[in-house]
């Protein structure tokens, strides 16, 4: 029964991770995106509401849901997804290219000197890649402490629970009917509507 369960839950996650868009909703906390997006929304109903009364309920539907997603992809825009390591960025990358470069080094010709170098530019990278997260962190707790004092709760227990929950990997893995796991979403999505129907 376990792996029934785990296998809708990974099934569920690889189905909403194919079509959906998500909005910035975050943007309808500013009042003037507000009104445009609601001037938006009234002026498409406007013109829903001229077309013929006779159409089928799905046809009506389907019109009403593409008004709703081109008044909040124009007015909002679309959420974009926060990268996993955002304190991570080209000066890092530079640090450890030297890093690789004094690796090669040392490989090509194992002497003291080239090991000595070796070990200065890990610290040296070491040190600068700790250095960043910890100014990236001391950013994050700043902003939850002003999140705090502006009474935003929303923002503050996402954050506290971003702190609390640490890496959380996904398993994207399903099995066949034959016992067999499943790793291609494409393959998931399959098995998971002839589950069901």
């Amino acid at each position: 029964m376990c792996a029934l369960t785990q296998f809708v839950y990974v099934g569920k996650q690889a189905v909403q991770r194919f079509d959906r868009q998500r909005f910035n909703l975050r943007k309808l906390n500013e009042p003037e995106v507000r009104e445009q997006y609601q001037i938006e929304l009234t002026n498409g109903f406007a013109a829903l509401e001229n077309l013929n009364d006779g159409e089928d309920v799905d046809r009506t539907w389907e019109n009403i849901k593409e008004n709703i997603q081109t008044s909040a992809k124009e007015s909002l825009g679309l959420h974009e997804f926060k990268q996993n390591k955002p304190w991570f960025d080209e000066e890092c990358l530079g640090f450890l290219d030297q890093r690789k470069r004094a690796k090669m080094q040392w490989i090509q010709d194992p002497c003291q000197s080239n090991v000595d170098n070796l070990n200065n530019v890990r610290h040296e990278v070491s040190r600068h890649l700790r250095n960043k997260k910890k100014g990236y962190l001391r950013t994050k707790i700043e902003e939850l402490e002003t999140n705090n004092k502006i009474q935003n709760i929303r923002d503050l227990y996402r954050g506290i629970s971003d702190f609390k929950k640490g890496y959380q990997p996904r398993y994207n893995i399903g099995k066949d009917e034959k016992g067999d796991l499943v790793a291609d979403s494409h393959g998931i999505v399959v098995r998971w509507r002839n589950y069901f129907s």
